[in-house]
């Protein structure tokens, strides 16, 4: 039987995950919410017929969705909401988890190497969030001219280094230094900047008297509120960090702005890539991101943090209790 005779999703899954297969070792073998499943028989392996890539069970497009919406602002809830009423499936919480940290840190290394084209004016703001039970400090640095967000950096403090730290990496990520940088009156701002450019920058001091400095930091505002819808109840540090830069990176190559034209940040910087939506994303090989992150859940698993608390008459286990959902800071 010819690959044209045969359903065109399981010629799809032919050439995802088994190439080399042919068509007539494949079987019906029954439904699942994703679509047809097919048995190959030589193998006895299974497969859902629904466009999912390998080391996935869903679609491209829904992982996009997911990934999209999540930095979009829309809670993991409203996520899993959306997807009953759009796919008729509802994922889990730890499932879109997963999703949003493999494919963020496969981004990082495809989208981070290009150097922005900006102007001569950089706005940068901090931003206090409560993440794991203490406060921490949510730093951006953003060209004025093309909203393109250059730096990001997260700390405990409000120090000189912290602001040497977040112009240092706007530095790697700029084609150029700034002439002119608004920040509010926070005095570590004019240190770091001194620290890292001299005196070829200058700092000038956001006010609501002064119109166009007033617009710029009103126009970081707003972006920084889009961060904040990001940022909400995660439960570690590390896992801050992985969202705030991956939040950065959906703003800057996916989301187009009405200011600029329709385009992102990242065309309006100059910055050409073949990704243009998080869709292109989903359709790289995520196995090793997944695997590496699978190790690190293996680790969080078997340390003190899992081990039941020593008893001397131990309760049985109870063969119907589910496994407690793992959390984000679990699968960072």
């Amino acid at each position: 039987m010819e690959i044209s005779q045969r359903d065109t999703q399981l010629e799809a899954t032919i050439q995802s995950k088994m190439p080399t297969a042919k068509p007539s070792d494949f079987i019906k073998y029954g439904h699942s919410k994703g679509g047809q499943i097919y048995l190959h028989k030589p193998t006895g392996k299974r497969f859902v017929a629904n466009g999912a890539l390998p080391g996935r069970r869903v679609s491209p497009e829904q992982v996009a969705a997911a990934v999209s919406m999540f930095y979009g602002g829309l809670s993991v809830r409203e996520i899993r909401r959306t997807f009953a009423h759009t796919y008729d499936s509802e994922p889990s919480t730890a499932t879109i988890y997963e999703w949003v940290v493999d494919y963020t840190r496969m981004a990082q290394g495809i989208l981070q190497p290009a150097k922005a084209q900006t102007g001569d004016t950089w706005v940068s703001d901090e931003q206090v969030q409560r993440i794991g039970g203490k406060k921490l400090w949510l730093w951006t640095v953003m060209d004025a001219d093309t909203r393109y967000i250059l730096a990001t950096h997260i700390s405990e403090t409000r120090t000189t280094a912290d602001a040497e730290a977040l112009f240092r990496r706007a530095n790697e990520a700029a084609s150029r230094k700034p002439e002119r940088v608004i920040t509010d009156g926070l005095r570590a701002y004019q240190d770091g900047l001194e620290k890292v450019y001299g005196a070829d920058a200058k700092h000038i001091l956001g006010s609501i008297k002064g119109e166009t400095t007033n617009n710029l930091s009103e126009r970081l505002q707003g972006t920084i509120r889009q961060r904040s819808k990001v940022m909400r109840g995660l439960k570690s540090e590390q896992a801050a960090k992985l969202i705030l830069e991956g939040w950065a990176l959906h703003y800057n190559h996916f989301k187009p702005h009405e200011a600029l034209g329709g385009q992102t940040p990242a065309r309006a910087a100059q910055i050409r890539t073949a990704f243009t939506d998080w869709e292109h994303i989903a359709r790289q090989d995520v196995r090793p991101f997944s695997q590496m992150r699978v190790k690190g859940e293996r680790a969080v698993r078997g340390s003190r943090l899992f081990r039941p608390t020593t008893n001397r008459f131990p309760k049985p286990p109870n063969p119907f209790k589910r496994r407690r959902a793992l959390r984000f800071r679990d699968v960072v």
